[in-house]
């Protein structure tokens, strides 16, 4: 009974990529044994400095792996803590018979760690040893090896397609309801909702013949409440998504709010003029978004200093602030205060990392490009919230930009499978492209 127990545990075999994702995803394998090649280790190592995620997860994990330590000999299968998990080791061996470094004609790292994971394949004949790894080439490279290889699943969307969008159509809804929405601002969830149950902060369209009205589920009433097409700082929503967006962000019992949609729907747009339409009910305006280098090149390789480094980054979010700007005459008291803002630094256009440890407190946090966070940047993020701060996130979950997460695994999808139906948050997906209609062309057909 016992060998048919430990035959059924398998080996997991753990890349770099997965512990600068989540250091403590060797806690996340249940019963199954963990195995750490020392190739990892040593990345590990030129990891630990610096101010970026990946740099903190990798010292987090270092200290996790010499607390499991205790005393103990990491070259031997140790307990992991719980009665539930299995136990881990450091791989030393990496002479397998199959040499990936000469099958590749390389000598790096990814293919030391195939050669660890391959020398305890051999070894362990009677167990399934598999790879996991966030980097999907050196997941066919496995495989091409006869290595099984496995992306690390903890925390991923299972399905993005069915993703909650935060609003719904109401087709035949009795006009006289609509009436009454318009009349008294607000109707029973039932007389338009019928047996569905509503989602807290969720949007409706609720149409009638050539009849329709924009609406929303309030949790703090239990009503369905009209929304009004708003205009903020000279913005004026172009549909109905654009309407539900305004309305979140102006809403101030939503704490956290998130928009996604392709590139053009106005999603920066709408969360930064709808934020300084509130610049009173806040010290700051944060305007920020995580530095993804093209060419996953580090910003070290353009030249000038760091201020030049990171305008490239920064210029699309000065686009949207002029757009914005250019809304008005330069002789409108409106145009001179955003300038004004700017230069007092009332409202802050800056790189993600440049946020990170800080306590957030009385500030509206726009963070642009979500979709290149992981799941703990967005959770270590919202974390740092205080009194009256609201946090608005933006991305599109199909525009990756960084080369270990995908529309499954991101912080953004996160955000919005697990938050989805809370009094404090709302979620609108963007569907109509607004930039123009060539960038609609883009979109749709290339």
């Amino acid at each position: 009974m016992a060998k048919a127990e430990n035959k059924d545990k398998k080996v997991f075999v753990l890349d770099t990529s997965v512990i600068i994702f989540e250091h403590n995803s060797i806690m996340n394998f249940a019963e199954h044994d963990i195995g750490i090649p020392i190739t990892v280790l040593e990345e590990l190592d030129n990891f630990k400095k610096g101010n970026d995620t990946k740099n903190f997860e990798a010292r987090e994990f270092i200290r996790l792996l010499n607390k499991l330590a205790d005393g103990k000999m990491l070259h031997d299968w140790n307990p992991l803590n719980g009665k539930t998990r299995g136990n881990f080791k450091v791989l030393m061996d990496q002479n397998s018979k199959v040499d990936a470094t000469k099958v590749f004609d390389e000598e790096k790292a990814d293919h030391r760690i195939l050669n660890t994971a391959l020398q305890l394949q051999e070894e362990m004949k009677g167990r399934k040893v598999i790879l996991v790894s966030k980097d999907i080439n050196l997941r066919l490279k496995a495989k091409s090896l006869g290595l099984p290889a496995e992306d690390y699943n903890t925390g991923k969307v299972k399905n993005v397609s069915s993703l909650y969008s935060g609003k719904s159509v109401q087709d035949k809804t009795d006009p006289e309801k609509i009436n009454e929405l318009y009349e008294k601002g607000s109707c029973e969830p039932q007389d338009v909702l019928g047996k569905k149950k509503p989602s807290r902060n969720g949007y409706y369209i609720l149409k009638s013949g050539k009849k329709s009205a924009l609406a929303y589920y309030n949790p703090a009433t239990e009503l369905i409440e009209h929304v009004e097409k708003r205009s903020v700082y000279g913005i004026k929503p172009r549909n109905a998504e654009q309407a539900f967006a305004i309305h979140a962000i102006m809403n101030p019992n939503i704490k956290l709010v998130s928009m996604q949609g392709v590139a053009g729907t106005g999603k920066t747009l709408i969360a930064l003029a709808a934020a300084m339409e509130q610049k009173r009910e806040f010290k700051q305006i944060y305007l920020a978004r995580p530095i993804v280098p093209l060419s996953n090149k580090d910003i070290g390789y353009l030249p000038g200093d760091i201020k030049s480094k990171l305008n490239p980054y920064m210029e699309p979010l000065w686009d949207n602030l002029k757009f914005i700007q250019n809304q008005y005459h330069e002789s409108d008291k409106e145009y001179s205060k955003i300038t004004e803002m700017v230069n007092q630094e009332k409202l802050v256009i800056t790189p993600l990392a440049y946020i990170r440890g800080r306590s957030l407190s009385n500030i509206c946090f726009i963070v642009d490009e979500a979709q290149n966070l992981t799941p703990h940047e967005v959770k270590t993020i919202i974390t740092r919230a205080g009194e009256n701060t609201k946090i608005i996130f933006t991305g599109d979950i199909y525009q990756i930009d960084t080369p270990y997460l995908d529309s499954q695994s991101n912080g953004l999808s996160y955000l919005i499978d697990r938050v989805k139906d809370h009094e404090l948050y709302a979620h609108v997906t963007l569907e109509k492209g607004e930039r123009s209609e060539l960038a609609n062309l883009a979109n749709e057909l290339l």
